[in-house]
């Protein structure tokens, strides 16, 4: 099938509702406008809303600024090719100033066990902020990734009730190795151990890509097929095997965490 007829099909089938009043906060470290303009279109549409219930800031473009969290339903972080593990020479002053910022926002929202659900970076940003041992030796390659549901995760509010095995889609340099005791691991991979972790009872990081259908895998590979994730070559191959998996289950992630935190301000 196409993927704009796929992409045409998925987004049908979302029922859309208005959280105009609190909107959630999408944080987008893209600095490429396709990828980051699909990412918002994704999440939205996942998610069940329009732009009147999610905001969007690129932290490539601009400062965080001061966040007030009450004027929010729940905050998401997207993903992309920032890696807290990178060597501290080796990022840029944008990044710098990007996890400095999401530092101290990332503080207030565990204080408060804000509803937050991070993106793949989320794993790093959140992961560091809780104590977690981040590197990169569970790293996974671009492409489909077979995701196993935890006991923990089988009694989530976002996890319960989805197959205990499901396909999604990922691709990262750095991981979460462990994680503290109190921390719920939510699920797992054959590659990569923690694939989702929760905090608290609201607080909330996903290694996968939970806002990703095969257009937007497509989409990703072509935008960062020379970035290091593969080699540039396999660009093809790769989208090829992406379109050979149904991966559906994701996205049910991000529409449970929309709707269980969906409030007026």
């Amino acid at each position: 099938m196409p993927i704009a007829d796929l992409r045409r099909r998925e987004h049908a089938a979302v029922t859309l509702y208005a959280v105009a009043d609190a909107p959630f906060l999408l944080l987008s470290i893209r600095g490429e406008d396709e990828a980051a303009d699909d990412e918002y279109q994704a999440m939205m549409r996942f998610a069940g809303v329009d732009e009147r219930g999610m905001h969007r800031i690129r932290l490539t473009h601009r400062p965080l600024g001061e966040v007030d969290l009450s004027q929010w339903s729940g905050v998401i972080l997207g993903g992309g090719p920032y890696n807290v593990s990178d060597e501290p020479a080796a990022k840029s002053p944008t990044q710098q100033r990007v996890e400095a910022e999401l530092s101290g926002l990332l503080a207030a929202i565990i204080d408060r066990d804000f509803p937050f659900l991070g993106c793949c970076y989320g794993v790093g940003t959140l992961g560091t902020a809780i104590g977690a041992v981040v590197d990169r030796s569970h790293s996974e390659p671009v492409g489909p990734v077979t995701v196993e549901v935890t006991s923990q995760g089988r009694d989530d509010p976002l996890f319960a009730g989805l197959p205990d095995v499901f396909d999604a889609f990922g691709g990262h340099k750095e991981a979460a190795s462990s994680l503290p005791a109190h921390v719920a691991r939510l699920a797992t991979s054959a590659d990569c151990p923690v694939q989702a972790f929760r905090v608290g009872r609201n607080v909330y990081a996903t290694q996968f890509h939970p806002e990703l259908d095969v257009a937007g895998i497509c989409t990703r590979i072509d935008v960062y097929k020379n970035h290091g994730y593969f080699a540039p070559e396999t660009a093809d191959s790769l989208k090829d095997a992406a379109r050979q998996r149904i991966v559906e289950h994701p996205m049910a992630i991000l529409r449970r965490f929309a709707q269980r935190y969906a409030r007026s301000a």
